[in-house]
C-alpha cells in the first residue's frame, strides 16, 4: 500500500506516535509518505518516508490517516482526492469561548468527513459518534518502550541536591491544560504536613515565568526543571508521578511512570481512569485537597505505595507495544482499501 500520514504541527506524543508507525510500516513492505509543517518534519524522525510540505502531496495515497482535527481538517479540502480517509482523535476540546467553538465545530466536520474515525481513549470514541462519525472505534496509541533507567536513585537526587527527601515528579508542557496551578496548591498543601517534599516538574512552555513568579511568591517546594533528557532516571528516583491535567487520554507519561513501577497520582479525566484502572489515586480535575491526600497516602504508607507500584506494573505489562498498533492499523487500512476499491 502506498500509506499517507498527515499532521499539523507537533512537537509531543502524536508526532512520536506518527514517528514509531513509520518504520514499521515500512519494515512491512509499504510506501510511506508524511506531511507535517517544517518544525514537525525536523524535530521527529521520518527517515525512509517521504516527507511533503502539503497535503496536495499525498494525493495518490491508497488511504490517508491523519492524526488530530487540525489535519483531519487539511485532509478534508482535499477530500476528493485524500480518501479513504482515517483520521484519530488524540486530544479533546477544552478552550473555550470563539476558538473553543470554532474548535469544536472543527471536530463535527472532521467526524462526519472521514470513512472512520480511531479515538485514543473511549471518552473520544463517544463524542465522535455523537457528532455524526460514519464509524467509530478506540484504537490506543501504542505503549512507549519501557524507558531505560541509567543513573542509580541516589545519584539522581544528589545532583538535585535532595537527599532522601521525598520527590513528587511531574512531566508536560507547561501549558493550561496541565492545570499546573492546581499543581502548586497541592504542593502548598503537603508542605503544611510534609515540609521536606520537593515537587518537580519536567517542560517548559508559555506559562513557566507565571508559575515561577507564585512559587518565589508563596515559597512554595516546587522547582521547574526546563525540559530534561533525562525523565526515564528522574522516574526511577521519584516517589509519587502527580499528574493534575485537566484531561488527557491514554498519557504517555502516565505509561512511562507505570512502566516504570512509580505510584501515581492523578485525575480522573479522559482517558486516565480506563488506563491506570485501581492502581493509581484518582481525584476530581481541580481538587487540590484530593491530590494532595493521594500523595500523603503514598508518602505516608510504604506498603500501599509498593502495592500500586506492583498493581502498576502488571498493568503496564499488558498493554499493546508499538509493533501490535501499527499490525492492528495496517489490518484496518486494508480492510478500507478493499471496501473502497
Amino acid at each position: 500500500m502506498r500509506i499517507g500520514l498527515l499532521l499539523a504541527e507537533s512537537r509531543g506524543g502524536i508526532g512520536q506516535h506518527v514517528a514509531s508507525l513509520v518504520p514499521r510500516y515500512l519494515n512491512a513492505g509499504h510506501e510511506v509518505l508524511v506531511c507535517a509543517p517544517p518544525g514537525t518534519a525536523d524535530h521527529f524522525d521520518f527517515s525512509g518516508a517521504t516527507v511533503v510540505g502539503q497535503a496536495v502531496g499525498l494525493r495518490g495515497s491508497d488511504v490517508v490517516h491523519a492524526h488530530g482535527y487540525r489535519a483531519g481538517m487539511t485532509a478534508l479540502r482535499d477530500r476528493s482526492h485524500l480518501r479513504p480517509l482515517v483520521v484519530t482523535w488524540h486530544n479533546a476540546v477544552i478552550t473555550s469561548g470563539p476558538r473553543g467553538l470554532v474548535m469544536r465545530l472543527g471536530q463535527r466536520l472532521v467526524a462526519r468527513g472521514a470513512d472512520l474515525t480511531l479515538g485514543a481513549s473511549s471518552d473520544l470514541v463517544e463524542l465522535a459518534r455523537s457528532l455524526g462519525a460514519r464509524q467509530a472505534r478506540l484504537a490506543p496509541v501504542a505503549a512507549p518502550a519501557i524507558p531505560e533507567v541509567r543513573k542509580p536513585s541516589a545519584a539522581v537526587r544528589e545532583e538535585l541536591g535532595i537527599g532522601d527527601a521525598p520527590l513528587v515528579l511531574t512531566v508536560g508542557r507547561l501549558a493550561p491544560q496541565k492545570d499546573y496551578p492546581t499543581l502548586l496548591s497541592v504542593a502548598a498543601d503537603v508542605a503544611r504536613g510534609n515540609p521536606e517534599a520537593v515537587f518537580a516538574v519536567v517542560g517548559d512552555g508559555p506559562l513557566r515565568d507565571n508559575l515561577q513568579a507564585r512559587i518565589d511568591a508563596e515559597n512554595l517546594p516546587v522547582r521547574l526543571l526546563g525540559h530534561r533528557d533525562d525523565v526515564p532516571d528522574l522516574l526511577g528516583a521519584a516517589d509519587v508521578f502527580l499528574l493534575t491535567s485537566h484531561w488527557e487520554a491514554r498519557a504517555l507519561v502516565l505509561q512511562e511512570a507505570l512502566q516504570v513501577g512509580v505510584p501515581v497520582v492523578a485525575t480522573a479525566v479522559g482517558g486516565v481512569p480506563e488506563l491506570v484502572g485501581d492502581s493509581a489515586v484518582l481525584a476530581f480535575p481541580g481538587d487540590a485537597g484530593g491530590l494532595a491526600d493521594g500523595v500523603r497516602k503514598v508518602l505516608a504508607d510504604p506498603e500501599a505505595a509498593a502495592a500500586m507500584r506492583t498493581e502498576g506494573l502488571q498493568l503496564a505489562a499488558g498493554w499493546p507495544d508499538e509493533d501490535t498498533v501499527a499490525k492492528n492499523l495496517l489490518d484496518i487500512y486494508a480492510g478500507l482499501v478493499a471496501t473502497s476499491a
